[in-house]
């Protein structure tokens, strides 16, 4: 429930970026400005348990987390300059099919053959809701597709560290490392002076404290009980209600392909996970079946 609530959570966040992107936000002073309320919050808030827990271990844990979450962000805040919240979300929505192939190549855990379709039916479900007539790919959509493996990474090592550490030590020390690249970023860009309407500061507050403080929070508390691969399928539902909320919010218009594409992404997220529960749960029965039979039968043999 905690993750289910995380996504309603972020599907909200694409329209509080898109607010503040619109009320005259750069990317990047979008990032500093809610990564920088998000570390004040939890430093603040949980002084006394971060000092109690933090080590060493947890604190390049911590970075760690902090790196992949500000390429991530800063990949898909970047890529909505360039096209629509709807197929931003989706497009992002994509790392819960690149989560499984991560602990392959780093861990050698086995990809299952659901997960290798699901993959395929991903792939073309983004190839319909990004390319062109030409075959081109809208510079806005090839960013968010790397800010969606940048999150499929944080996801995955969440998981692993989560187990391991603190969750309030892990989610401070993140947003702090976050928050001090986006700075360093923002004043290498010569992007620190802001003048913005209010609409822009609503937007970013938001992001502050619903998106990242809280969000983020929810999701390494419940990711100590929960697998990354079901991780990644509950918070991939963010880009369903980053489309509605999208499409009654700033009127987007619904197109054939916009529809055909996330149906598809949306597939491939759901067969990536349920079919499997599905087959061995129709396995299992089968199976209870079989038995119970052959028991019938020697209990008529016998008799």
């Amino acid at each position: 429930m905690g993750l289910v609530i995380t996504a309603i959570i972020w599907g909200t966040g694409f329209i509080g970026t898109q607010l503040a992107l619109d009320g005259g936000f750069t990317p990047i002073q979008i990032l500093t400005i809610r990564f920088f309320i998000a570390a004040l919050l939890l430093n603040i808030i949980f002084f006394k348990q971060v000092k109690k827990y933090i080590d060493n271990k947890s604190i390049i844990s911590g970075v760690i987390l902090g790196i992949f979450l500000f390429i991530a962000f800063e990949l898909q805040t970047v890529g909505l300059v360039y096209t629509t919240p709807s197929k931003n979300a989706f497009i992002t929505a994509a790392n819960v099919v690149i989560v499984p192939f991560i602990g392959y190549l780093i861990y050698r855990r086995k990809i299952d053959k659901w997960g290798l379709i699901s993959s395929i039916v991903a792939i073309i479900g983004i190839g319909i809701l990004s390319l062109e007539k030409d075959f081109s790919i809208n510079l806005g959509d090839f960013l968010t597709l790397l800010g969606s493996i940048g999150f499929a990474f944080h996801i995955f090592y969440t998981s692993e560290f989560a187990k391991k550490y603190n969750p309030l030590v892990l989610t401070a020390i993140q947003f702090s490392v976050a928050f001090i690249l986006s700075f360093i970023v923002q004043v290498i860009t010569k992007e620190v002076s802001i003048s913005v309407g209010p609409i822009a500061y609503l937007g970013v507050i938001y992001l502050g404290i619903f998106s990242t403080t809280i969000g983020f929070f929810l999701q390494t508390i419940c990711q100590k009980r929960v697998s990354e691969t079901k991780t990644a399928i509950i918070l991939s539902t963010e880009s369903l209600f980053g489309t509605i909320f999208s499409v009654i919010i700033f009127n987007e218009l619904v197109t054939v392909k916009l529809v055909i594409g996330c149906l598809l992404i949306f597939s491939a997220i759901i067969v990536s996970e349920t079919k499997l529960s599905f087959l061995k749960n129709k396995k299992d029965v089968e199976r209870t079946k079989n038995i119970s039979a052959i028991k019938e039968d020697e209990n008529i043999n016998l008799s």
